[in-house]
């Protein structure tokens, strides 16, 4: 296939992504980064399915990125036109602390660097062996789909935050899609993963507009 020349950058493509997931601080880049993720996913995958099939995970991916980023665009941000009603203020500062990402202190990112390279060279290692539990698995798709279920369980572990844990689950369910594209190629398989990648991003935007939702209450 045509695509099978790009599968190594994709994997390249996935691994910085991943990465970037993982130690961003800005909402902003953290969903450009899930959107250009999905770009290598859709190329690992289309190395199984057709092209048809692959090109609705891609969209799906992109949608959810959509969802999660009018979610953050209408998130409520502090009044400074009323300085007197201090209360309100201080609600707004609350509210969009519930929303932006935990601080990361240097040590930590870093911490969270050496994790992710160490999660890079245990991949590497088993990849080559997963032709044994897959059977027409390529090397490249073991690569792609072991690297995202690696940073997306490492950042599921990193944070409760419901931002970044919505990442690391659509992370880590991009990577089982790679792998599951190996053995399914059924239409009704690509459409239930397609609603369940986008129920997560539907539970993601809630859950960051819940707690303004029952301040107004």
């Amino acid at each position: 296939m045509a695509l099978g020349a790009y599968a190594i950058p994709a994997v390249v493509l996935v691994a910085i992504t991943s990465m970037i997931l993982l130690v961003s601080q800005d909402w902003r880049v953290s969903i450009s980064a899930l959107v250009v993720q999905y770009v290598g996913v859709f190329v690992l995958v289309a190395l199984d399915w057709p092209l048809e099939m692959a090109v609705s995970k891609l969209i799906a991916g992109w949608i959810a990125g959509a969802v999660l980023g009018m979610a953050a665009i209408s998130f409520p941000k502090p009044e400074t036109d009323e300085p007197d009603d201090e209360s309100l203020s201080d609600r707004g500062t609350s509210l969009l602390t519930t929303f932006l990402p935990d601080p990361v202190s240097l040590s930590a990112g870093i911490f969270r660097l050496v994790a992710a390279i160490l999660v890079g060279l245990t991949v590497f290692s088993i990849a080559p062996r997963a032709s044994d539990w897959i059977g027409s698995i390529q090397l490249a798709q073991a690569w792609g789909g072991l690297i995202l279920i690696g940073m997306g369980l490492l950042q599921l572990g990193f944070t409760a935050h419901p931002f970044r844990t919505i990442l690391g689950l659509l992370t880590a369910l991009a990577g089982f899609e790679i792998l599951y594209a190996v053995v399914e190629r059924s239409t009704l398989v690509a459409g239930l993963l397609a609603a369940v990648n986008l129920g997560l991003a539907l539970v993601g935007a809630y859950l960051m507009i819940a707690p303004f939702m029952e301040e107004t209450d």
